[in-house]
């Protein structure tokens, strides 16, 4: 997309108006780039795990299995996610206040590290040096070298977060733009605070770990599960604040979304900023370290000021589209909003997916897990990993997807390739994580435990059964995996094509409606709309939205409570 020179360093876009330093564009490329190259060492090890954890293939052997989960959790987890985070925090930080970059060379630092510290841990993994999943709990032992990778990788993020902030700096000195910061940015750097909190324990747990991986010093398993969960779960903290700050972003680009209130939605933030990293403590709601009164306070009192944050979020996004749609004219009935809006935007379809997903299903769960005595029910089984797939893959990483359908246009200035197939990719997606994460759950509460290589024990001294029906929710859980495994290469094969073989994309392809991209690029949504019109929607407020959220309360209400009644077949009193 040609645009308007304003200097060596920078370009204004022609869409958006936003003035583009290029130095943040090259590392918001790379960085981009990277995360989905994670994003497909994880896809792989996704394909075989669900092979494998399907009873009637069992394709891996036990090394094998361990193996590519390990690979599969930190490609996912970590690599993919905060490559991607750091691309966030440069467009928020740097490119949404017209500013320029800081630094630059220190950015290509942190990238190094990065990419330095995520290769060095591919390696140990692969080569069989570190079987130890995800959390590596000691006294599980890795080769030196995969410590060392995680820590470099960690250091090269932490510099990129403070690029972040020294970028809300410069733009502030040099009054780049007028009054508070945009939401979207300040929701970005909601997720840069909790990304120095999360990588600072990240420190405090893997350098320790590291010198007794060399046997210089000795480890307490417990002290580490303690640490370790204040940098796992966290982690995914900043997945949930930067996700909902693409979701207030990708509501204005399709149709004009609006914010209800500022305030409420930065005090959302605020509570994030607060209290989300005490959920890290339902981790450890078996381990008999910890006392009862700290188990119940990180996880019901303390935690539910989080959860009355993503609450916040919760309406507010749909409500704000909701408005924008009724702003439009679109205000016959409840629902006129909800059909007339612009589902084959794939940015569109999957932020609508993305908030279903993460809410109905991650947060309903989520939230019940994590209360206590609910919790020994579930720890360990297969609910777990049908949470955290709802939240950090059909939550975090659809709205990645949808954003990427706007960032290919608007920084790579390309078409987006194969875009027919690029319109039903988010449904084929969530389509798949919904049901593989469902019957994960359904699973669970039979009892079939996670991480475990073989789920039927066939080779166990003692017989282990589960009923018929978990064998069809295996089945289930293959096919949406295989769904989901699907609509996430189709994302891969349009981002590749797209930004290595795409087609530049010209202001006259745009302005003659020819250029294939998502609508909001072809005519951005005016944010702005006439005295009488805004009179109108704001008269008529989100009724719609509020139907929908009275569902997910009786939804919420009834998984709920059906926790406790299960709990109370275990727990006889009488």
């Amino acid at each position: 997309m040609s645009s308007q020179a304003i200097g060596a360093t920078s370009r204004t876009c022609s869409v958006t108006g936003l003035k583009v330093d290029r130095s943040a564009e090259r590392l918001i490329k790379v960085n981009a780039v990277v995360a989905i190259v994670m994003f497909l060492i994880g896809v792989t090890a996704a394909v075989m795990l669900v092979l494998t954890r399907w009873q009637a293939v069992h394709l891996l052997p036990a090394d094998w299995y361990y193996r590519m989960l390990t690979a599969h959790g930190l490609n996912m987890l970590i690599f993919f996610i905060i490559f991607f985070e750091i691309a966030v925090l440069y467009f928020a930080g740097v490119v949404m206040l017209n500013s320029r970059f800081p630094a630059p060379w220190l950015g290509w630092t942190a990238f190094a590290l990065m990419v330095g510290g995520a290769g060095l841990v591919e390696i140990m993994v692969f080569s069989g040096k570190a079987d130890v999943l995800f959390t590596s709990y000691v006294p599980l032992r890795a080769d030196p070298l995969y410590y060392l990778g995680i820590i470099l990788f960690a250091v090269g993020a932490l510099v990129g977060v403070m690029l972040f902030f020294a970028a809300l700096v410069v733009a502030r000195r040099e009054k780049t733009y007028e009054g508070s910061l945009p939401l979207v940015t300040f929701g970005a750097l909601t997720a840069a605070i909790i990304a120095v909190v999360t990588l600072v324990h990240g420190a405090a747990v893997y350098i320790p770990t590291f010198f007794w991986s060399m046997d210089m010093m000795e480890m307490d398993p417990e002290v580490y599960r303690l640490l370790f969960w204040a940098l796992g779960h966290s982690s995914q903290q900043i997945n949930v604040a930067a996700m909902v700050a693409i979701w207030y972003l990708l509501a204005g680009l399709t149709v004009g979304g609006v914010v209800l209130s500022e305030k409420v939605s930065r005090i959302a933030f605020g509570l994030y900023v607060l209290f989300i990293s005490m959920a890290s403590a339902h981790h450890l709601l078996v381990d008999p370290g910890f006392s009862p009164a700290w188990k119940i306070w990180n996880t019901s009192y303390a935690m539910y000021l989080a959860v009355l944050a993503s609450l916040i979020h919760g309406f507010t996004v749909p409500a704000g589209v909701e408005m924008g749609q009724r702003l439009r004219g679109y205000n016959k009935g409840l629902f006129e909003w909800i059909t007339r809006a612009p589902w084959g935007d794939p940015g569109f379809s999957g932020l609508v997916l993305s908030v279903v997903i993460f809410g109905f299903l991650g947060g309903i769960t989520g939230v019940t897990l994590g209360t206590e005595q609910i919790n020994i029910l579930a720890h360990n089984t297969l609910r777990i990993t049908g949470h955290f797939h709802a939240t950090v893959v059909g939550g975090t990483a659809l709205a990645f997807m949808a954003v990427t359908y706007y960032v290919i246009p608007l920084i790579f200035r390309k078409e987006v390739a194969f875009f027919s197939l690029a319109k039903w990719q988010p449904y084929l997606f969530g389509s798949g994580i919904t049901i593989f994460s469902i019957s994960f759950i359904l699973q669970g509460m039979f009892g079939v435990p996670r991480r475990h290589w073989d789920a039927s024990f066939r080779d166990a001294p003692f017989a282990v059964e589960f009923p018929p029906v978990v064998d069809v929710l295996m089945t289930t859980m293959a096919i949406g995996g295989i769904l989901a495994i699907t609509g996430a290469l189709i994302f891969i094969l349009v981002a590749v094509v797209s930004v290595f073989f795409g087609k530049p994309l010209t202001d006259a392809a745009i302005a003659n409606g020819t250029a294939r991209v998502p609508q909001g690029v072809l005519k951005l949504p005016p944010q702005t709309y006439s005295e009488a019109k805004s009179a109108e929607a704001h008269a008529k407020g989100a009724p719609g939205t509020l139907v929908l959220v009275f569902i997910f309360l009786g939804l919420f209400v009834l998984y709920y409570f059906t926790n406790w009644k299960m709990l109370s077949q275990v727990w006889r009193i009488g």
